[in-house]
């Protein structure tokens, strides 16, 4: 496939971005699309151009750090990551538009690569338990109904990418803090600071900067890993609830 690819190019945070344009040849479909982006990155190595920098890691959507916006969508037109997207989700001579996240609690460190460091301190805000440690229990010296392991390991897929932030219209973080609220609110060993964990991790994120949810429900539809809307619901409930018994 031939194709003509528009990416985002910046310095530095402090420094004005703008879109370059790249034509690229000989793309095969069975490609992964930060593969493309391999060959493109060897070509402007050889020509002597800098390279675009792009994050990524596993590279087989665990780690949610290929973050980037494709053609307007969030890890592009399939819902997955980056990484697991390819080739042959594109058609031979499109015009692909290749944007790092964009939001203010997301600042662009290079080109594509974007701080998402504002995760790391919702999570550690809250996002602990401080059940004891040594030798593993019993398995089934704590029972935990069906319903409220599924819950948890539904909420558990979270991988932090950052796509529900990069999808909505206002940029909120409802979704990855709801998940990272729910999955453990909901199982005995996150009992303990249920109230302090909802309350500490909610006035963290919106400490950072992200904004108020108004529940378009983009987020959930660009999830890869399909973290339902209604986990935004029930933190709202576990918030409400603290806030009744828990004072400041």
């Amino acid at each position: 496939m031939k194709l003509t690819l528009r990416v985002w190019r910046q310095k530095n945070p402090d420094a004005p971005g703008a879109m370059a344009t790249y034509e690229l040849d000989g793309v095969s479909q069975d490609m992964s699309f930060l593969e493309m982006l391999d060959v493109l990155n060897e070509e402007l190595i050889v020509k002597g151009d800098e390279p675009v920098a792009f994050d990524h890691d596993c590279r087989e959507g665990i780690c949610g750090a290929c973050s980037l916006v494709i053609n307007g969508d969030a890890h592009g037109p399939e819902r997955t990551t980056t990484c697991q997207l390819h080739m042959r989700s594109f058609q031979d001579g499109d015009t692909i538009d290749i944007e790092p996240w964009r939001a203010s609690a997301f600042p662009v460190i290079k080109d594509l690569v974007v701080d998402r460091s504002a995760f790391d301190r919702v999570i550690q805000a809250g996002g602990y338990i401080t059940a004891p440690t040594g030798a593993a229990p019993e398995a089934h010296a704590t029972p935990v109904p069906k319903a409220d392991a599924d819950f948890a390991f539904e909420h558990a897929e979270c991988i932090g990418c950052g796509a529900c932030v990069a999808a909505c219209p206002n940029g909120a973080a409802m979704l990855f803090t709801s998940a990272k609220v729910n999955h453990l609110n909901v199982l005995p060993q996150g009992s303990p600071e249920r109230e302090t964990r909802v309350l500490d991790m909610v006035a963290q994120m919106d400490a950072e900067g992200f904004g108020g949810c108004t529940l378009t429900g983009e987020c959930a539809t660009a999830c890869p890993k399909g973290i339902p809307l209604f986990s935004i619901t029930a933190m709202n409930k576990e918030w409400l609830r603290a806030t009744r018994k828990v004072k400041r």
